[in-house]
């Protein structure tokens, strides 16, 4: 590389048919124009480096969090999925910026390793021999250009990698997500079994009491009926009557409330 920005090339014809010639000459031109488009691919993972370090960072930072919250005296359940909720949207954008930086330079980091492959191919072509004193294409194609290589092949590995790590972190945050939430309608499930219990000790309750009330109306007609018989000449004691009537009478009302309640259930859905 010359003070004015140009590389030159001293080519020697030493018995070089003209076609021989052409191709060399041309061979030469592919490989300092290849070179040229593989490192269009360097500035992307030079400005790619300092946002992967931070995705980097704060992606160790949110995992540090979630081991915090595996601590005994973290059992808040409200707040736990709360903290776990903020942290699947953190991990969620970082998932984003980090899609969005590969749609920006995979395509240019896959189109420089293209071009360096096309440059080792041509230089191959060119099958050189080694002057004393005098460094080679390839040598000075790896002093110059495979660095360049090295950094965009590495900047797009890293992206591949912690795209790999944020998505099985992200992964293992919603299963804890979802195993909270089946915790929490374990919960429900059961406070609505323990209410619906409730419910049916109160409707026992409440059936005992119907009973109780329909047989103590019914005694009051039996009884009614008992002293119209005595005031029309039969010879009945009223409150005896009544008095032997009141266990059937209740178990009748039982038994009939008990086949209602099964004519119910069996037209239930």
């Amino acid at each position: 590389m010359h003070a004015d920005g140009f590389v030159r090339f001293v080519v020697r014809d030493g018995g070089l048919k003209g076609q021989q010639a052409g191709r060399l000459v041309q061979r030469l031109l592919e490989i300092e124009t290849y070179r040229m488009m593989a490192l269009l691919g360097l500035p992307h993972a030079q400005r790619a480096t300092p946002v992967l370090n931070a995705i980097e960072a704060e992606l160790a930072s949110l995992t540090s969090a979630m081991v915090e919250m595996d601590q005994p005296d973290r059992h808040d359940d409200a707040e736990g999925m709360a903290r776990e909720q903020s942290l699947l949207e953190e991990i969620t954008s970082l998932a984003a910026r980090l899609e969005q930086l590969a749609v920006d330079n995979s395509y240019r980091f896959s189109a420089s390793n293209a071009y360096f492959n096309l440059v080792n191919s041509r230089i191959e072509e060119l099958r050189e021999r080694r002057i004393q004193g005098i460094p080679t294409v390839a040598e000075f194609m790896h002093r110059r250009l495979t660095p360049a290589m090295n950094t965009c092949m590495a900047a797009s590995r890293r992206q591949e990698l912690l795209a790999e790590r944020i998505a099985n972190t992200n992964s293992l945050l919603r299963t804890r997500v979802g195993i909270r939430q089946e915790q929490q309608n374990n919960k429900i499930l059961e406070s609505m079994n323990t209410r619906a219990a409730q419910q049916l000790r109160l409707q026992q309750a409440v059936e005992g009491l119907s009973v109780v009330a329909v047989s103590y109306y019914l005694a009051g007609l039996i009884s009614y009926g008992g002293k119209a018989a005595k005031a029309s000449g039969l010879r009945i004691e009223p409150d005896l009557v009544t008095g032997l009537a009141v266990p059937v009478v209740a178990l009748v009302v039982w038994l009939g409330i008990r086949q209602l309640q099964k004519k119910v259930k069996r037209k239930a859905p």
